[in-house]
């Protein structure tokens, strides 16, 4: 399926005003809530994803139309890369390892920066070297 790219890139916004807030609050609650954010999109792709619903209610309808779709496969990857991120984060902050909840919060912050400012998707990157390396392991070589 295809989607509006400015949808991601707004998403990618939302998240790293949520992940800079998890930093300066050290919430593990709000980044677990990050973590469903990202499951969300993960599993149902832009249609189920709460900050893809913001953009296509509130935002696109002021905009004219898309000049080009993207994929919503390597969005889904990256979502699901975010997840384990933010997941990670949310333990390290709820068991008291701050360290590993800051650490990973960070580079979920990055990774959403990235997108957000230059429109450069990180996991949208990686997820053909991996879709490569499935094939190539289910071919046997």
């Amino acid at each position: 399926m295809q989607t509006d790219p400015r949808g991601p890139r707004f998403a990618a916004a939302l998240t790293a005003v949520v992940l800079a807030a998890v930093l300066i609050t050290g919430s593990g609650l709000l980044l677990a809530a990050q973590t469903l954010v990202f499951v969300l999109g993960a599993m149902g792709g832009p249609r189920v994803s709460p900050y893809s619903w913001l953009f296509h209610v509130f935002i696109a309808p002021h905009l004219t139309p898309p000049t080009e779709t993207q994929d919503e496969r390597p969005l889904r990857f990256t979502q699901g890369g975010g997840a384990v991120f933010a997941a990670v984060g949310a333990l390290g902050y709820l068991t008291g390892v701050t360290w590993l909840g800051l650490l990973s919060t960070g580079f979920a912050l990055a990774a959403a920066f990235l997108n957000a400012v230059f429109g450069y998707c990180l996991g949208c990157e990686i997820y053909p070297i991996v879709r490569r390396a499935q094939g190539r392991l289910g071919a046997g070589a």
